[in-house]
C-alpha cells in the first residue's frame, strides 16, 4: 500500500511541483501550486461539471421536493421512498457532490505530506531523470509568505469565506417551517463547512491552504457558469384525432437559477 502510495501520488506530485517550480519566473512555489490545482481541475472537470449540473437542479428542484415532504409528513417512510423515486425520476442525486472531493482526497493528502516533510528534505531517489533537483528550494510565495508553515489569518478567513459561498451556490434549502432532517442537514452544513475549513486552516501548512482557496475558487466560477447555461426541456404529447395519432413535440427553456445575493 505504501509502494502504490508513493508511486502514484507523492512521487508524480512532487515532480510536477518541482518542475513548475523549476520554469515559473522568479522561482515562486505559490505560482507552481496555483498551476498545479488549475491542471488538477482542469483533469476532474467532467465530473466535476456533471455534479455541478446536478447541484443546479437540486435547488431547482427543491420547491417541489418541499411539497412532496408536505404531502408525507405523517409518514417518514411513505416520504423516504417517494424522495428516492423522486429523485430517480429526475435523474439527481443527493451525493453527486462527493465523487469529486473524494477523488480529490488524496492529492490534498499527498500535498500535505510534501508541504510538511519531503520538502523540507528531497530524498534524490524520488526524482525523476528528467526533472532537475534544484540545490534550494524557497518557500514563500510573492517573497513573504512562507507556505510550508500555517498562516493564521488571511488565508483561513478567505478560504472559509470561500467555502461559505460555495456552499449557498450549490446547497438545495428548503424554508419551510417543518424542514426535514435532510434539509436540516443541509442548513448545518451552509455553516459548518467553512468553520471547519477556517478550524483546519489554521494549522495547516499555507501551501495547502492556497490548493484549497485556488480550487474553491475554480469550483464558484465553474458553479456560475452551469447555473447560467441555457438548457431545454423536450415536451412530447400525442393527441388522437379519430382514429389518427399526432406526435407535437415542444421545446421550453429551463427557468434560470436565480443566484444569492
Amino acid at each position: 500500500m505504501a509502494f502504490v502510495w508513493n508511486e502514484f501520488f507523492i512521487k508524480p506530485l512532487l515532480n510536477l511541483l518541482l518542475f513548475l517550480y523549476n520554469n515559473v519566473p522568479g522561482h515562486d512555489l505559490g505560482v507552481a501550486i496555483i498551476i498545479i490545482t488549475i491542471i488538477i481541475r482542469v483533469i476532474v472537470l467532467p465530473l466535476s461539471l456533471k455534479s455541478a449540473r446536478s447541484q443546479r437542479k437540486m435547488k431547482r428542484l427543491a420547491p417541489e421536493l418541499a411539497a412532496l415532504k408536505e404531502k408525507h409528513k405523517d409518514d417518514q417512510q411513505a416520504f423516504a421512498k417517494a424522495q428516492m423515486e423522486f429523485y430517480r425520476h429526475n435523474g439527481v442525486s443527493p451525493i453527486s457532490s462527493c465523487l469529486p472531493v473524494l477523488i480529490q482526497l488524496p492529492i490534498l493528502l499527498a500535498l500535505y505530506r510534501i508541504f510538511r516533510e519531503v520538502l523540507t528534505k528531497i530524498d534524490p531517489s524520488q526524482i525523476y531523470s528528467f526533472i532537475h533537483l534544484p540545490e534550494k528550494i524557497s518557500p514563500y510565495f510573492l517573497g513573504f509568505l512562507d507556505l510550508s508553515k500555517p498562516e493564521k489569518f488571511v488565508l483561513p478567513i478567505l478560504a472559509a469565506g470561500l467555502q461559505y459561498v460555495l456552499a449557498v451556490m450549490t446547497t438545495p434549502i428548503d424554508k419551510s417551517k417543518n424542514p426535514s432532517t435532510e434539509q436540516k442537514m443541509n442548513r448545518q452544513m451552509v455553516f459548518l463547512m467553512p468553520l471547519m475549513t477556517l478550524f483546519f486552516a489554521i494549522s495547516l501548512p499555507s501551501g495547502l491552504i492556497l490548493y484549497w482557496i485556488v480550487g474553491t475558487l475554480f469550483s464558484i466560477i465553474q458553479q456560475i457558469i452551469v447555473n447560467r447555461e441555457k438548457s431545454k426541456e423536450v415536451i412530447v404529447r400525442v393527441k388522437k384525432r379519430g382514429e389518427e395519432e399526432e406526435i407535437v413535440v415542444e421545446e421550453k427553456e429551463e427557468p434560470q437559477i436565480k443566484q444569492l445575493s
